[in-house]
């Protein structure tokens, strides 16, 4: 039987995007099911303890870039690893993440997901900006006008609550996360151990 992730995340983040083909093509050999939760990261922070990263110390955004550095050489990545507009404001983005899981497939989502990262990693856009999320969305072939007029509905601010609020319920504290069977597997450094346990 295949088993199901929930996958949480936000478009703003270098670590979801470094993961997300990955974890894609790990979930497609194994036939895996994907729950896309899109979740409002400053949410989740403030019940977490998360820290934006201008707010954190020094030697931790120091070693951050580091990192960054290290995964872009090991995966061969075209990242930004200080791309222009990071951070941006997420707000919008993630409402239209809510709305794109919530009318497309998952194979569908998950391509737009890429561009919207692709877009502020590797494009240096301004993914805070409504016309930039526009174009992303029309490059996946999407009605990128109605979609932005969808994202200021209701509807989509409650699904991004529910998600948020089902993500600190499941102890999940940053982005990427992929929970399994009530196991949260944290960052796209935990990709491997995922791999394991669907393979279990």
């Amino acid at each position: 039987m295949s088993k199901t992730i929930d996958y949480y995340l936000s478009p703003m983040s270098p670590w979801a995007y470094l993961g997300h083909a990955p974890f894609q093509t790990i979930t497609d050999k194994l036939g895996s099911n994907i729950n896309i939760r899109p979740i409002d990261p400053g949410k989740l922070f403030a019940a977490t303890g998360g820290v934006p990263v201008a707010q954190r110390p020094i030697q931790r955004q120091k070693y951050r870039i580091s990192e960054l550095k290290r995964w872009k050489s090991a995966l061969k990545s075209p990242i930004e690893i200080e791309p222009q507009f990071f951070p941006y404001n997420p707000a919008l983005i993630s409402l239209v993440t809510a709305v794109v899981v919530s009318q497309f497939d998952t194979d569908k989502a998950m391509e737009v997901i890429l561009r919207f990262m692709e877009g502020c990693w590797v494009e240096n856009r301004d993914m805070g900006s409504p016309d930039e999320i526009k174009k992303s969305l029309e490059t996946c072939d999407l009605d990128g006008s109605l979609i932005l007029q969808t994202a200021s509905k209701e509807e989509a601010s409650k699904a991004l609550e529910e998600n948020t609020q089902r993500a600190i319920d499941a102890d999940v504290f940053g982005v990427p996360s992929y929970v399994i069977e009530g196991e949260v597997y944290w960052g796209q450094d935990r990709l491997n151990f995922l791999e394991d346990h669907l393979s279990s």
